[in-house]
């Protein structure tokens, strides 16, 4: 006869709470096998292991006795996680660290907990990003460039290894809810595409749900490459004003007011990514307004940094005795050296900026406070990093109004953009940059921008870490030296959960972060750092942090020239701050101190080598085009029968500098057709073959410079076959093996067929270079996205006949035996080969070329090649009327 329920129940519990397995799943709270049950699991093996039934199972179910799993909750106490992190933006940029662009919400979480003034960053985006996640070095965690520069080595190939779980996997197997909003850029390139795989994605590396962007920026008002969890999505479509920052903070908003209602108890996660302020700079015409009116930019860039530098000392942020780093006069104009036109055009440049800088605060500043309105903040940890590195300086000298133009090395005059961009800059016709000075001038007081890791204008981010229940010394300022490979352990201690062994099965590689949590506390505010040893590298520039001492390579390629030819980086000159005295690296002391400067260089090899960071690669806009897996490597025919969208770059067929040919099988109802057949890009550079008031259509779209068109006759009912035929005039990208960019870049003719008969043909003198507009995708029978030409349609433009197949065919250059004796006789001759350094010193094979001139140090090429290019610049406007032509003749007049 069985004994009482009650009876039962005590000796059920009382037996699995001494039983060894019980121990081992962790403690359970509640009667166990109760609906109600739950359970904190030690978290050594993840996914736990499954939990023994406890129950009794007999013939009859009413001679039986059900036993659910208990649910599995965090440790008691456990603190919700708001981890923000902004892009591009350096130190000097927000008020929070005496910056003049306000960022109350920064301000609130620096005033409300403490804020970090010697915290650091990999210098770029991805690499941040899969540090941030991981708590494992950027090289690590295989991510020793952003992903579309990936090369086949384990510390470049952006794949974060499955032994390198993520802080979104580990707290959701521990019962938390966690979700991602933002950007993305830690999915392979060629991984990107609805075919996956998916274990790369967000919800793939273990955060519950994603909404946002996959790659390093986005169209703000147009976002092609808008993801929810891995299904693309277009909610901006007939809604003129809509804008993903504040999309963003609305989903985040929902999200967490939505599992607060089913499951008020269980903490969560929320990882914030704005794309602000990376490029384009988007902001809402609102707050445009709000900072231009406030005139904090009317006197210039330097004044800019003397009023920052004045600020931080107030504040507190940088000691009393830091030294401004000096003005890079020999890089950059002072500004009392611009004209009124270069003035006029680089402060709005930079009110856009700062609007984007104010505008996507006041929306962090929204999730915050509806954090507060459901009474979580004060059990709520948030980590606000501001910038992922230092403020970009990929904008050039004059600013672009196009990104995508400025990485395929074109980009229009001060009176071009002045002319044609200077009143919609910031709005959807523009994917818009600004001039490198402000860059400079809001990394304050450091030197160097985004891109350099030797310098800490790249490297240094402001951060503010509250939490109210813990943190009581509020307002309190830190200087011990931390690194984002040290969130992660900072937030697993904060939680009481500790990194697992085990993940399906995988053991895991160590965490390489220290937790910040011991700065938590006013009486450790003073301690010395428990981060003793930090290396950095990005593009071969590189350092070496121990025990405040840094060993910096001098910058030899500012980070707005990515084509440039340098020494070894083994050659590379080395300097040395002793930053105990020298907070912002003023003064080199290497030369006083040439042992301690060899301790740091050998130092530096050996966390090299242990990190995988080896081998050092110096080039920048050569990796754009390294062959990369993907479902379109090795491939040179492809076809399509139904319509697909939303496929990216690093998936698509790329039609770049080869010879190619698109035929489009299609029936054209009576009445006529329209509509797009295939595409990939969009207004800011790519190319279209489509159906227009039934007539067929082909453009390119040359990054939003020029557009070269072909156009046939209107067609008629029936089946027909439209054909785009190309023919490439260089030698491709297979120059580039040999340091020549000759072969990219070219020309060719374009014949327009409708049934096998040439109804238009076309000479493109150039041709797009290196990428085409990232954010966009290639599709078939519809356009995502925005158009290739805003004056022929608008999107979707779905295609109204029929769309029987589309083939593409691609015929890529092959280099002759002839070709590669020349190539490789001329990079002996530009001193490229492997005998070309004999004899040399490594003085001598220091010295980078980025022009022509033999002798000269670096500051003084780039000033020799801006005196150049203003020479350039000025026969152009005789010679030529167009401004990509323009822009082409001071390219070529440059390389003479």
């Amino acid at each position: 006869m069985r004994g009482s329920p009650a009876i039962f129940s005590l000796g059920l519990l009382l037996s699995f709470i001494h039983s060894p397995y019980a121990m081992a799943q962790g403690q359970i709270t509640g009667t166990p096998g109760s609906p109600s049950a739950t359970i904190t699991i030690p978290g050594d093996q993840l996914p736990a292991p499954p939990q023994q039934f406890g129950g009794k199972i007999e013939r009859d179910a009413t001679q039986s006795n059900p036993y659910w799993p208990a649910r599995i909750v965090p440790p008691k106490g456990a603190p919700n996680v708001l981890l923000i992190i902004t892009d591009d933006s350096g130190f000097g940029v927000p008020s929070t660290f005496g910056g003049v662009i306000p960022t109350p919400a920064l301000d609130r979480i620096a005033r409300d907990g403490l804020r970090y003034t010697n915290f650091h960053s990999t210098a770029l985006c991805s690499p941040t990003r899969a540090a941030l996640i991981t708590g494992r070095n950027h090289h690590s965690a295989g991510f020793g460039v952003v992903a579309e520069q990936a090369t086949g080595y384990p510390g470049y190939d952006s794949i974060i290894t499955k032994d390198k779980a993520t802080i979104g996997r580990i707290l959701t197997d521990n019962g938390y809810h966690t979700a991602w909003f933002g950007k993305n850029h830690n999915t392979p390139e060629y991984q990107a595409s609805q075919a996956g795989p998916f274990d790369q994605w967000p919800t793939g590396m273990g955060f519950e749900y994603f909404y946002g962007f996959m790659g390093g920026d986005t169209n703000q008002w147009e976002p092609g490459n808008l993801v929810r969890n891995t299904t693309p999505i277009y909610p901006y479509e007939g809604k003129p004003g809509w804008n993903l920052m504040t999309a963003m903070a609305d989903e985040a908003i929902d999200y967490v007011n939505r599992v607060q209602a089913l499951s008020p108890d269980t903490p969560f996660l929320i990882k914030f990514a704005p794309g602000a302020t990376h490029a384009p700079h988007h902001p809402t015409q609102e707050w445009v307004k709000k900072i231009s009116d406030m005139k904090l930019f009317d006197k210039g860039w330097n004044k800019l940094r003397e009023t920052i530098f004045e600020n931080q000392k107030k504040l507190g942020v940088i000691p009393q005795n830091a030294r401004l780093t000096p003005w890079p006069k020999d890089l950059i104009k002072e500004w009392d050296q611009l004209n009124a036109d270069e003035k006029k055009l680089f402060t709005r440049q930079v009110e856009v900026f700062a609007a984007f800088v104010a505008y996507a605060d006041n929306e962090i500043g929204r999730v915050i406070q509806a954090i507060d309105d459901l009474g979580k903040l004060d059990n709520t940890l948030i980590i606000y990093i501001n910038g992922d590195n230092g403020t970009s300086a990929e904008g050039q000298p004059n600013g672009t109004p196009n990104e995508v133009a400025m990485f395929n090395q074109a980009n229009p005059s001060v009176e071009e953009q002045l002319k044609y961009f200077y009143d919609v800059w910031g709005t959807d016709r523009t994917y818009n940059h600004m001039s490198i000075g402000w860059a400079w001038a809001f990394d304050t007081p450091f030197s160097w921008t985004k891109q350099i890791v030797s310098h800490f204008g790249g490297t240094r981010q402001g951060m503010a870490i509250s939490w109210p229940k813990v943190i009581a010394d509020k307002g309190g300022v830190r200087h011990q030296f931390h690194h984002v490979i040290d969130v992660v352990p900072t937030i697993l201690e904060a939680a009481g959960i500790k990194q697992p062994t085990m993940v399906d099965g995988i053991k895991q590689s160590p965490i390489e972060g220290v937790s910040m949590m011991y700065t938590f506390d006013a009486k450790n505010a003073n301690v010395s750092s428990t981060h003793k040893t930090q290396y950095f590298e990005m593009f071969a520039d590189r350092a070496i942090y121990n025990d405040g001492w840094i060993a910096s390579t001098k910058v030899l390629r500012p980070p707005w020239v990515t084509i440039a030819k340098l020494p070894s980086p083994e050659n590379y000159p080395w300097e040395l701050y002793d930053l105990k005295n020298d907070w912002t690296q003023y003064e080199d002391v290497a030369a006083k101190n040439p042992a301690k400067l060899k301790e740091m260089q050998d130092l530096f090899w050996k966390e090299a080598e242990k990190y995988q960071v080896l081998p050092l690669d110096s080039s920048v806009a050569g990796r754009l085009v390294t062959p990369r897996p993907s479902l379109s490597a090795g491939r040179t025919s492809f076809n399509w029968t139904r319509p697909l969208t939303g496929t990216p770059n690093g998936d698509a067929p790329s039609l770049l500098n080869t010879s190619y040919n698109l035929k489009a099988d299609v029936e054209i109802p009576q009445g006529g057709a329209e509509g797009m057949l295939i595409t990939q890009g969009g207004r800011f550079g790519g190319y279209g073959f489509y159906v227009l008031k039934n007539k067929p259509v082909f453009t390119w779209n040359l990054v939003d410079l020029k557009r070269v068109r072909w156009e046939g006759p209107e067609l008629t009912p029936g089946k027909h076959v439209i054909e785009f035929d190309f023919k490439y005039d260089g030698l491709g990208t297979a120059t580039m093996v040999f340091g020549d960019y000759s072969g990219i870049g070219k020309g060719g003719t374009g014949v327009l067929k409708v049934d096998g008969n040439a109804v238009a043909t076309e000479k493109m003198e150039h041709t797009i270079p290196f990428i085409l507009q990232w954010d966009e995708a290639l599709d078939i029978g519809s356009d995502t996205g925005t158009p290739v030409d805003d004056n022929d349609y608008s999107t979707p433009f779905v295609f109204t006949g029929k769309l029987s197949k589309i083939t593409l065919n691609i015929d890529r250059p092959k280099l002759s035996p002839e070709d590669i004796k020349r190539l490789e006789a001329a990079a002996r001759a530009a001193g490229d080969g492997p005998s070309t350094d004999t004899g040399k010193t490594s003085a001598e094979s220091a010295t980078p070329e980025i022009s022509s001139g033999v002798g000269l140090s670096l500051l003084q090429k780039v000033e020799l090649r801006l005196d150049k290019r203003e020479a350039c610049r000025k026969q152009a406007e005789v010679e030529s009327s167009g401004i990509l032509e323009r822009i082409r003749f001071v390219q070529k007049c440059m390389s003479e």
